[in-house]
């Protein structure tokens, strides 16, 4: 089951690794309350049995999420689905396609059919928190995935801020603290992405020789990869040689088509990107790809912890629901990958 921590813990892990960046300590060099990333644990949590957890029998669950067009938010959206049905509950699951706007209408079509609960799967908070505020108004229990919102009972996330220093620190400290970036910053909006962007910002405070080339790239949900990799080339062509170091990107897609940009090139250019995607998962295990490092989030049980927070409210058991419910990440280079791939069957 994911592990859940109070505010107070959130807090000193930031400024846990606020400290690291202040003393100047290595994320390759071995500390005790941080594992290197070839070192750490890369076996699948475990999940809490269906035993443990009350029953959704005769309850209805609605669930909205903004897509299913990347590995992530795909399984994600399926397994929840599994457990709630696994749990005796009745599913009405609807995906939006990356469309803000289908994505506000699904959540108020789900409003009218009176579900016991709705559960958001990503999102743009400017967007959707009118509609948020909707399901609120009416009285059903609003669940998150990847969304913070003042109207949601629970959330369940990775713990992005370590996700957003872990992956800032490991390009910075590639790069001996010199060079200059490409930053991908299309979607301020997610939370995820807002605060993995925020906490690259806050790293590079610390490492005053490395420099973000402007303007800022967009990326963009559909057709993802082969936009970027455009707009790589385009970079490539519009820069000096030797001018890019690294290209930072707050999940993977943007990056797979970098790397079929830089890859045939000779180009020494270091790729870093967040969710394990499965074609990132492979260049990363080419020795020769330009992608260095990801984050695997375990899906499976962010979905499972997800519809157990809801059986558990629906049940009366509010007292055991928290705010945030975090799971631990995966951090996966190239000297990891065929591990991580091998531990959790991705």
């Amino acid at each position: 089951m994911t592990r859940t921590r109070p505010n107070t813990l959130k807090l000193l892990a930031v400024t846990m690794a606020a400290a690291t960046l202040l003393t100047g300590c290595s994320l390759k060099e071995p500390r005790p309350d941080v594992a290197p990333v070839a070192a750490q644990n890369t076996t699948p949590q475990t999940e809490q049995s269906l035993n443990d957890v009350p029953s959704l029998e005769g309850k209805k669950v609605g669930i909205a999420a903004k897509d299913i067009l990347h590995d992530y938010s795909r399984v994600v959206y399926q397994q929840i689905q599994e457990r709630v049905k696994e749990l005796g509950g009745e599913v009405i699951a609807t995906q939006a396609e990356a469309k803000d706007e289908k994505h506000v209408s699904d959540v108020e079509n789900l409003i009218t059919q009176s579900p016991d609960a709705i559960v958001v799967i990503l999102g743009d908070a400017q967007t959707l928190t009118p509609a948020l505020a909707k399901v609120d108004a009416a009285g059903i229990p609003l669940f998150t995935i990847d969304f913070q919102s003042e109207y949601s009972k629970n959330n369940v996330t990775s713990d992005n801020w370590n996700v957003g220093t872990t992956l800032a620190r490991t390009m910075a400290e590639d790069l001996h603290g010199k060079g200059k970036i490409l930053v991908f910053n299309g979607f301020p909006g997610v939370t995820p992405c807002r605060i993995r962007y925020n906490s690259l910002n806050l790293v590079l405070e610390d490492y005053p020789n490395i420099e973000k080339i402007t303007p800022e790239l967009q990326d963009k949900y559909e057709g993802t990869i082969e936009d970027a990799k455009n707009q790589i080339q385009d970079q490539l062509r519009r820069l000096p040689e030797g001018e890019v170091d690294a290209i930072w990107s707050c999940w993977d897609m943007p990056l797979i088509g970098a790397a079929q940009a830089i890859d045939p090139t000779d180009n020494d250019i270091k790729l870093y990107g967040v969710d394990a995607e499965p074609g990132a998962l492979d260049l990363i295990a080419d020795p020769q790809s330009s992608y260095q490092f990801t984050v695997a989030q375990p899906t499976k049980q962010i979905a499972a912890t997800s519809a157990t927070n809801i059986a558990l409210f629906l049940d009366g058991q509010t007292d055991k629901v928290p705010a945030t419910s975090y799971a631990e990440p995966i951090f996966v280079d190239k000297d990891n990958v065929n591990q991580v791939r091998n531990d959790n069957g991705i």
